[in-house]
């Protein structure tokens, strides 16, 4: 394909992401301030990420104190924070060891191929293939898009990857028959933030459980975007009752630094040896300052108690409002700072709205408004917050009786 000429743009960036006409310059908090001054109440969190609000004064210090050190050595070296990182992370969880990465694709990459490992060190290089649960989202990668399984991802980008079979959430008669001779895991979220903040019931985590135990394979956990507290402990699989062999994290666990992590028992990891897998940047000296800084908060006393008490506040507060205006919203579900408010009028309509009462939320499967605000928010930023929803649902309330009436 030859191009004579360059076309005109208005933006030299790849257009792939609808980006909301507003661009912020500094934060504070759940506080973020755009270039023009205004100032928006964040309940988006970088989708998740900024944990512990905008220029957090224990992050920034860290970051501060290691850029002026040193960056970047690769891993052809020990990296001492990043040893110690990984020694937290394992003590605080189910895991032996952990593999640092960039982002929580990379981490599920990993995730499988670690799977896939394990059975091939144990004798069955046949098992390959890993179940896995509609409405799911693993990542972009062309190996995790076909783990997620959404058309809609995968459309346009050839065959999928293949090893993949989906079955519907919390249908455990589906995942008995979809077990086969080539089956190495099972792939879930324990709560579906990108598919409409969606869990199964704790029963059926627990059938799964058992289901690998008989039939020796492997049980991954995505805690992508659940894990680094956002479910009211540091990780949500502590409140399904049920142990993982394989674990992915993203999102908070720097804090808004870009990093990911894989933890893993000894057992399910016994296949990744030297040359296996790798990263050039995943757990460099700046990402792993940052999660340690994380780690620092998160685990101080009171801290995920702060978490489910604000989690009871905003669950209360959007019941009320979805009793008061229920054209415009019906159900509030989720866990933690996790809360997702399904919509009656369409979801953009009602995030357009909240971000005109400048408070920022994001979308996601089944008509679901996702409420994710910073874990250190306070008791009157969620009133704040509310008050902002209740102002929105007015006008799309009276929008939408003008509608019908005409």
């Amino acid at each position: 394909m030859n191009q004579t000429a360059k076309p005109h743009l208005d933006s030299h960036m790849l257009p792939v992401f609808a980006r909301a006409d507003v661009a912020f310059e500094r934060g504070e908090g759940p506080w973020l301030i755009a270039t023009n001054g205004d100032r928006y109440l964040d309940f988006t969190s970088g989708v998740a990420v900024n944990a512990l609000g905008h220029a957090h004064p224990h992050l920034v210090a860290a970051l501060q104190e290691q850029a002026a050190k040193l960056w970047h050595v690769s891993n052809l070296f020990t990296i001492p924070e990043g040893e110690k990182l990984a020694t937290r992370l394992c003590d605080a969880s189910f895991a032996d060891v952990a593999f640092f990465c960039n982002s929580g694709a990379e981490a599920m990459e990993a995730a499988i191929k670690m799977a896939r490992k394990f059975q091939a060190v144990n004798g069955h290089p046949e098992r390959y293939r890993l179940i896995t649960f509609e409405g799911a989202f693993h990542g972009r990668t062309l190996a995790t898009l076909a783990a997620g399984g959404q058309q809609k991802y995968l459309e346009g980008f050839g065959p999928r990857v293949e090893g993949f079979d989906q079955v519907p959430l919390g249908d455990l008669e589906a995942v008995k028959k979809a077990i086969g001779p080539h089956t190495a895991g099972i792939i879930i979220e324990p709560w579906q933030g990108e598919g409409g903040v969606r869990a199964a019931d704790p029963s059926f985590f627990r059938a799964l459980r058992q289901l690998c135990d008989d039939n020796k394979l492997v049980l991954v956990f995505d805690e992508v975007q659940t894990g680094m507290g956002r479910i009211g402990t540091l990780f949500a699989y502590e409140k399904t009752g049920v142990t993982p062999d394989i674990m992915a994290l993203a999102k908070a666990l720097g804090g808004g630094f870009p990093m990911g992590a894989c933890l893993a028992t000894v057992a399910a990891a016994a296949g990744m040896t030297p040359g296996t897998h790798g990263s050039t940047f995943g757990g460099n000296l700046l990402a792993t300052a940052a999660g340690n800084a994380t780690l620092d908060v998160m685990l101080k006393p009171g801290f995920f108690d702060h978490v489910q008490k604000m989690s009871l506040l905003l669950k209360q507060k959007l019941a009320s409002v979805v009793d008061r205006y229920s054209s415009v919203v019906s159900e509030v579900r989720g866990d933690g700072l996790l809360i997702g408010v399904k919509a009656v009028v369409p979801a953009g309509d009602v995030i357009s709205a909240l971000r005109d009462e400048k408070l920022l939320t994001v979308a996601a499967g089944d008509n679901v408004v996702r409420f994710l605000p910073p874990l250190i928010v306070n008791e009157s930023e969620i009133e704040d917050a509310v008050t902002r929803l209740e102002r929105a649902c007015t006008r799309l309330a009276r929008t939408s009786a003008q509608s019908e009436a005409v």
